[in-house]
């Protein structure tokens, strides 16, 4: 038995194949950790997102700011973006289930066998793993329940403060979509920046969130993905970027879990 965790996919369904083969991925004995974008802007969504339909038993998906943009998409009956190339998908008869099997995924997971937590983006500096499995809980019940077009409909925008303390549950169910979904930089006041999404640099007033002291004294490792332009570079060993960017040309990345090894696909 083998847990694996991998990189967004993103649509790129040769090179996520490749990569269960190179470790002879058996559904029936090991298990696959998707750190979300499963689907959008690259050539075949709905092969990958079958695909991983067909593995539920044997897969968990940490939703992304792309899969929640597809559930939005679909839930609100509006047109969707053609740089996604999701035509093939949203006209697929089986669109209902695989909408259905997304909102039945989380946020983020903690795994205390190997000590790993996995969301799409990151945590926040400032919750503890528990309350950051409290939030994932609380946002997948309002993308679950009866309302969920509304909160989906209204999740973009970029307000920076980590609010979770307002009374205007719409502003929460934001405020943790931003951080599991969206984060990359924090200002130097640990809030979100949105208009940044390259290198990480010297600069005095943008961070990334993995900078926080915090995350040099963890021994919990976190794993993410999310941020193409690290390269899977974060400088700390247990701070583990899965996204190198399959999507835009580069390889998809897998972790072993157990092993620590990181294998790419060709």
């Amino acid at each position: 038995m083998a847990n694996y965790a991998i990189g967004d996919l993103q649509g790129c369904y040769t090179p996520f194949k490749q990569l269960l083969a190179q470790v002879d991925f058996n559904p029936s004995r090991d298990h696959l950790y998707l750190v979300g974008d499963l689907v959008a802007r690259g050539p075949d969504s709905l092969a990958c997102l079958e695909y991983v339909y067909s593995l539920q038993s044997s897969v968990t998906v940490t939703l992304g700011n792309h899969d929640l943009h597809l559930l939005s998409t679909v839930l609100n009956n509006k047109p969707a973006n053609p740089k996604d190339k999701l035509e093939s998908l949203l006209s697929n008869p089986a669109l209902p289930d695989y909408i259905a099997f997304l909102q039945s995924q989380p946020l983020c997971i903690y795994l205390p066998e190997s000590d790993s937590f996995i969301s799409h983006a990151g945590i926040h500096p400032h919750w503890d793993i528990e309350q950051a499995l409290e939030l994932s809980k609380w946002a997948q019940s309002c993308y679950q329940g009866s309302t969920a077009a509304n909160y989906l409909l209204k999740m973009y925008g970029k307000h920076p403060a980590i609010d979770l303390t307002s009374s205007n549950p719409q502003l929460k169910f934001n405020t943790i979509v931003n951080v599991f979904t969206r984060m990359r930089f924090l200002t130097k006041h640990w809030e979100l920046d949105f208009d940044n999404k390259g290198e990480v640099d010297n600069d005095e007033l943008l961070q990334p969130w993995f900078a926080h002291p915090r995350f040099k004294m963890s021994r919990t490792r976190f794993i993410f993905g999310h941020w193409a332009a690290l390269q899977g570079q974060t400088s700390l060993n247990h701070v583990v970027a899965l996204d190198t960017g399959c999507v835009w040309g580069g390889p998809m990345t897998l972790l072993n879990l157990s092993t620590n090894e990181q294998i790419t696909s060709n």
